[in-house]
């Protein structure tokens, strides 16, 4: 087989429309993630209910974000990627408009699982993008802009969530997210080109049923656990055995349908259990430090830096965001250089380290001693780790069925963030020395990670994907 000629990139004025559509979804879904998280305490006063019922609602949107991302992805490839994320964004807005409107908890809680639909945004823009930009350099660049955006908008969505809850109440909120879905709808409709998977064929729906289950019950029985002294432990092993069972009835269902969502022979190779193991141990080792135990150790007055809610996000999480926000492209065009897998590992061993400091300085942390940490790990998880974990979801997918990869991937992300909390705070709150060995527990989890990556295959190592056909 004879080289081929690098496909050339797409010009500055096809690029910026198309990035513009693109960046407003992954906008729309980020906002609807982190948006809210200094707004709950207003959410519950106006609409006088508890922090645990206001919890319930952020665990149902991200249950329903990780049930969407397992099938819509596919969905797309089936009846066309830009009808689908239209579609997304027009559901999510109405979602926004539900909450908007919500004169109680519980309408609040069915408008979260409605906003859920936005879960696989991230994998359906990145497998959009890579319709439109053939060449390999380009497209790895671009999804290093779209992805860097996926860990926070610079914390500046956390930033105004809280300004515009403590102004205009959380409902404004909710209409803010509702008008960015609306520009979402017009950029992708206007800006984007219409895709399809090569072959025609029928959408695995016996295959989503038990899938779903299965997810939304491990989902449900980690949060549970993650009570506990509080926890229903009967009902966790209850969950977690339905969840096995509906593995296996999806396993030999995927064996003898016709169109499967994704065959028997993909889950069985190396890109397929290797990655979605490698990120769901990732999103464990690394999502509840950077998510909870750092900034809660900021905050603690008896053994952290004793800083004041507002202060700490300015030390810990919206520089955690700005760096991921800006090394994102640089990662990118490191991988188009290097690869995706060795960009990967650099990133991971990089966490592993920022994870290993932080434990040294827990036992008298500072200011700027968290503010480091935080710009640390942003560069090396959110700004490398993360988008090569999204990237290779892409790039490792078989060409006849792109949406399978990125969609169980999105899956693994919302599980291992999930599993983050329920397995580091149960750690950290069974030990005197709690948030030592929160971390130390994070870092053997990424450890374990760094290690799994090794099984990951190189994409231009596979035959039927499209980063082996423009190397042949």
């Amino acid at each position: 087989m004879h080289a081929t000629a690098e496909p050339r990139p797409l010009a500055l004025k096809q690029v910026v429309p198309l990035m513009v559509a693109l960046l407003a979804a992954v906008f729309a879904f980020q906002l609807n993630a982190s948006m809210l998280s200094p707004a709950l305490a207003t959410m519950e006063t106006e609409l006088g209910a508890t922090t645990s019922q206001i919890g319930m609602t952020q665990t149902a949107f991200f249950t329903a974000a990780a049930l969407f991302s397992l099938f819509l992805p596919r969905w797309g490839d089936l009846i066309g990627r830009r009808k689908v994320l239209v579609g997304m964004m027009t559901v999510t807005g109405i979602g926004c408009l539900v909450a908007a409107l919500a004169p109680n908890v519980t309408i609040l809680l069915l408008a979260r699982v409605i906003q859920g639909v936005a879960g696989p945004t991230v994998p359906l823009t990145l497998i959009m993008l890579r319709q439109q930009v053939a060449n390999e350099k380009q497209y790895a660049l671009l999804l290093g802009v779209l992805t860097s955006v996926n860990g926070g908008i610079a914390g500046v969505d956390a930033l105004a969530g809280g300004v515009l809850a403590d102004h205009f109440g959380f409902r404004s909120v909710f209409w803010t997210m509702a008008v960015i879905c609306a520009l979402a709808v017009i950029g992708v409709r206007g800006w984007t080109q219409e895709s399809v998977a090569d072959a025609t064929i029928s959408m695995d729906w016996a295959g989503i049923a038990p899938l779903a289950v299965a997810l939304g019950c491990v989902l449900t029985a980690f949060n549970e656990a993650g009570k506990l002294a509080d926890a229903n432990w009967l009902l966790v092993v209850i969950l977690l055995l339905v969840g096995a069972v509906c593995l296996v009835v999806f396993w030999n269902i995927e064996k003898r349908v016709r169109h499967p969502l994704v065959t028997v022979d993909y889950l069985k190779q190396r890109r397929t259990w290797a990655l979605l193991s490698t990120t769901l141990l990732t999103m464990t080792g690394v999502f509840a430090v950077m998510n909870g135990l750092i900034p809660n150790l900021g905050q603690d007055a008896e053994v952290g830096a004793g800083m004041s809610a507002d202060v700490v996000s300015f030390y810990t999480l919206t520089p955690y965001a700005l760096a991921g926000l800006v090394f994102g492209p640089i990662a990118g065009w490191m991988a188009a250089r290097v690869g995706y897998k060795f960009v990967l590992q650099t990133g991971l061993v990089g966490t592993v380290v920022g994870l290993i400091v932080t434990v040294f300085i827990v036992g008298n942390p500072g200011k700027l001693s968290l503010l480091f940490v935080s710009l640390f790990i942003g560069i090396t998880y959110a700004g490398i780790a993360n988008i090569m974990l999204n990237g290779l979801g892409i790039v490792l997918s078989p060409a006849d069925n792109q949406g399978y990869l990125p969609g169980m991937n999105a899956g693994a992300f919302n599980l291992g963030a999930g599993l983050s909390f329920a397995i580091l705070f149960g750690v950290a709150g069974s030990f005197d020395s709690g948030y030592h060995a929160g971390l130390v527990t994070g870092c053997i989890i990424l450890a374990a990670a760094l290690a799994m990556s090794l099984l990951i295959p190189k994409p231009e190592s596979i035959g039927d994907t499209v980063a082996a056909a423009n190397h042949d």
